[in-house]
């Protein structure tokens, strides 16, 4: 089968981290965060629960974001670069769908030759000095369900859209009418293993090539 529409989630598909929790550990939550960030990604709590709790106990300022930005490229997946080349030079269209901070992920997709405007994800503010301020709140990528909306404006009609992702919140993009690519090879999860329509244990994302060209 073959998709027009490609949609990548970051964190543990992309990048080998979980960007939260690499940023609670930077100020020394990181245990109790990588629970709180298991707990969705494994479908038991809702995202929305955990979100707030998380980014008011870290409080990310401007320098940590920079910190996390360069983390998520010296952290990229095996044969990530491989499969945006052969997806780009075959005209697909291409995004990034994450529950995480847009502005971390931002240099990523463009180490990835992406625009800013095929990155989804959560915007965050910071105060003139650089510290935390908030979270955009309106976000649907910070509550359950928010991928499955992202996936319905992208898709045009006739259009075919795959989601690429490790958690809970990249199956319900079937909501959508999506079809949903599991990818294990940096976190295994059952719930992922069981709902996505082909799964991937491989480390490399090369392996998901197969499954949309």
């Amino acid at each position: 089968m073959s998709f027009d529409v490609i949609c990548f989630d970051c964190d543990s598909t992309l990048s080998k981290i979980e960007g939260i929790d690499e940023l609670a550990g930077r100020v020394g939550l990181g245990e109790e965060m990588s629970r709180l960030t298991d707990a969705a990604m494994n479908g038991e709590v809702p995202l929305e629960t955990v979100y707030e709790q998380r980014l008011s106990l870290i409080r990310p300022d401007r320098d940590g974001i920079d910190w996390l930005a360069g983390l998520y490229i010296e952290q990229i997946v095996d044969g990530v670069q491989e499969v945006f080349e052969t997806l780009a030079a075959q005209d697909k269209e291409l995004h990034i769908i994450s529950g995480g901070i847009r502005q971390a992920i931002l240099p990523l997709a463009k180490y990835l030759g992406l625009s800013e405007a095929q990155v989804h994800a959560v915007d965050i503010y910071f105060n003139e000095d650089g510290s935390y301020r908030d979270y955009d709140r309106n976000s649907p990528l910070a509550r359950s369900g928010g991928k499955a909306e992202i996936c319905r404006r992208l898709l045009k009609a006739q259009d075919s859209l795959v989601m690429i992702g490790d958690g809970k919140t990249d199956m319900e993009a079937k909501q959508a009418g999506a079809v949903v690519i599991g990818f294990g090879g940096v976190v295994d999860r059952q719930v992922v293993r069981e709902q996505a329509d082909f799964y991937s244990v491989e480390p490399t994302l090369v392996s998901i090539l197969t499954h949309i060209l």
